[in-house]
């Protein structure tokens, strides 16, 4: 029987959230009902909210979450009812190229549910990321649920599902940090501090962060950076070649998504060395950089979209790691709000007073 719950809605663009009474059906073939523990409140959940993804309006906001699954449809057999997941927006087929070379972290036919939580009145909702996690129960793809120990706290694990795996994944699965490596990480909000950690667990000897807030830069000292630049006051690449022996940075991962920024990374790097794009860039921006530059300095430039992550993979080994004491999940929670806070987290998140606001259920 389909249940009705309480969810976070945007309306229209640029509207504030509203509480709203939602229908979530039962799962049908493939699918699944999570009671939701725990979600972030992930930058991305504003853009959709400032319709900067899509105009498919109204959104049931949150992705960045975990919870118990309460019910599964026919066919499920990875997830049963009762298991800890934390929920993921690539569920992979399994069929596509990508999936059939062995590749699945690249699948090109990534799904989500099939049916549609809908409003009281019967509107469709479009769920952030095929999730929808600001609910206390949400329909998704058996596929989007990862099992995972049920002794972690679900506002730290939760956090895996987007943001901070995303960071973490840019510096160990896209980057290929190694150990003795130096990483420069430019932009130090909730993704790029991860990308510091994932520094960390992967052995970079020297680890620099860059920001234009020393606020931001204590935090990410805390996590494990080596040395920090303020790109306010001082020349980030000119710092960062100078805290490399004149030489740029192994690595270098861009957090912030701005052309400026990827040009300092760019230059900030040493011969041969990596690149990793995981900010995310609006579509009007463009990067102009001299060919030869690109051709003479040779190394690789690269992307990270979801940290190049492979949920089924990482989530369990990173969970362990946080259970063992050796990845402070806990680090990132700033604060836990309840749901009808939402609105005001996006507020915080603006000022930058937080790495994660967390809605707990």
């Amino acid at each position: 029987m389909a249940q009705q719950v309480q969810g976070v809605i945007a309306r229209a663009k640029g509207e504030p959230v509203r509480i709203e009474t939602i229908t979530v059906p039962d799962p049908g073939p493939g699918e699944a009902v999570v009671k939701v523990q725990a979600c972030g409140v992930c930058h991305t959940d504003l853009h959709y909210r400032e319709g900067g993804i899509n105009d498919d309006f109204p959104f049931l906001l949150g992705h960045e979450a975990a919870g118990v699954v309460q019910s599964v449809g026919e066919g499920v057999t990875e997830v049963a009812p009762g298991d800890f997941v934390i929920l993921n927006w690539r569920a992979v087929c399994g069929q596509c190229r990508a999936c059939l070379r062995g590749r699945p972290q690249y699948c090109f036919d990534t799904h989500n549910a099939k049916q549609k939580m809908t409003l009281a009145d019967g509107t469709e909702l479009s769920p952030a990321l095929g999730i929808g996690a600001f609910a206390e129960k949400t329909l998704v793809a058996a596929g989007q649920c990862t099992k995972v120990d049920p002794e972690a706290s679900p506002a730290a694990a939760g956090l895996l599902g987007c943001g901070v795996m995303a960071g973490i994944g840019a510096a160990i699965n896209t980057g290929e940090v190694g150990r003795g490596d130096s990483v420069a990480v430019i932009g130090c909000g909730g993704v790029g501090n991860a990308a510091v950690v994932g520094a960390r667990l992967a052995g970079a000897a020297k680890i620099i962060a860059v920001d234009i807030d020393d606020k931001k830069l204590r935090t990410a000292e805390g996590l494990g950076a080596t040395h920090t630049v303020n790109s306010r006051t001082t020349d980030p690449v000119e710092a960062v070649r100078e805290l490399t022996g004149g030489n740029g940075a192994d690595v270098v991962i861009e957090a912030v998504g701005r052309p400026e920024t990827y040009e300092q990374a760019f230059y900030a790097r040493d011969l041969a060395g990596t690149v990793v794009l995981v900010g995310v860039p609006t579509p009007e921006m463009r990067i102009e950089l001299p060919l030869l530059d690109v051709f003479g300095r040779g190394g690789a430039l690269k992307s990270s979209w979801y940290g190049d992550c492979l949920p089924s993979r990482d989530f369990p080994m990173l969970i362990d790691l946080y259970r063992q004491g050796r990845l402070d999940l806990d680090a990132f929670v700033t604060e836990t709000i309840a749901l009808e806070d939402v609105e005001k987290a996006f507020e915080r998140m603006h000022h930058g007073d937080v790495l994660r606001s967390v809605v707990m259920f």
